[in-house]
């Protein structure tokens, strides 16, 4: 199969302009003009949701008789989805030359939008290989983020945007999203944490290792104040990051009864791909 030319020049432009996202996005704080051109062409009707991963979550959530750790809800998805396709390579990870994490971990597309991704850029998967992929993610650590996200469509030339559904998996390193604070809070504001997640400080366990601070979070919540770590709980997203980085149990994550509900019908929204 020819390789869409269309696509190989997207690949080529957005690695090579990925060490200046942040200035990209920077800019939309400072023209109401161009923060509406860059949402029209990359953001627009984005619903994406950050799920933690499941290393050091220290509470599991209880539904009808059942327990299940935040990642199973995206393995959920999964196995309701008929069309997977999961790609060769991180985007992120290889335009930023990573070397802490694996490359080679891509984003999973689901639905039926999914099957005109080119085939050198992603695979068609089994249920099998994208939980697979899942667990494997999960392994290194990384966070996952799942949403209708504009910019897959336009860079890869794919439509209709509603029927392509991605799972990223995040390093603290090279995500796209890390220039979360440097966007407009209108188009940030589309990256939502769960309802119901709660990141918390234990400050009698803290060593002060300082290793959460070292750009662990993309976000830019976790500051040192009055020689004690402090989280900006407004600007937290609840990825787990920084719970992973924690050796002393001094950064938790913990879940109440809200995150249930919004996990089950926020989802079940998502995987209406399936009916397109």
């Amino acid at each position: 199969m020819r390789r869409p030319r269309f696509v190989d020049l997207s690949i080529f432009i957005l690695k090579y302009i990925f060490n200046w996202r942040f200035w990209i996005a920077e800019i939309t704080k400072k023209s109401k003009i161009y923060k509406k051109i860059i949402d029209k062409m990359l953001f627009e009707d984005d619903e994406i949701l950050v799920i933690p991963n499941t290393i050091n979550v220290n509470k599991k959530i209880e539904s009808e008789g059942c327990e299940f750790l935040p990642t199973e809800v995206i393995k959920d998805v999964i196995r309701r989805c008929d069309d997977i396709v999961i790609m060769n390579t991180c985007l992120c990870r290889s335009s930023n030359d990573c070397k802490d994490y694996p490359q080679d971990i891509g984003c999973i597309f689901l639905g039926p939008t999914a099957n005109k991704i080119p085939e050198h850029v992603g695979r068609k998967a089994s249920v099998e290989e994208a939980l697979a992929q899942v667990d494997l993610a999960d392994s290194y650590g990384l966070s996952h983020i799942i949403g209708r996200n504009k910019i897959d469509t336009v860079w890869m030339n794919i439509h209709p945007g509603k029927g392509l559904l991605t799972i990223c998996h995040c390093c603290p390193c090279c995500c796209l999203w890390k220039v979360y604070p440097n966007l407009d809070d209108e188009i940030s504001n589309k990256l939502e944490k769960l309802d119901g997640v709660n990141v918390k400080i234990h400050t009698e366990n803290c060593k002060m290792c300082k290793k959460c601070l070292n750009d662990i979070c993309m976000f830019q919540a976790i500051s040192l104040k009055d020689n004690k770590i402090s989280i900006d709980y407004d600007i937290c997203r609840g990825c787990g990051l920084c719970v992973n980085t924690c050796k002393f149990d001094a950064i938790t994550i913990n879940y109440d009864d809200k995150t249930i509900d919004n996990v089950i019908n926020r989802m079940e929204d998502l995987i209406e791909i399936k009916k397109l």
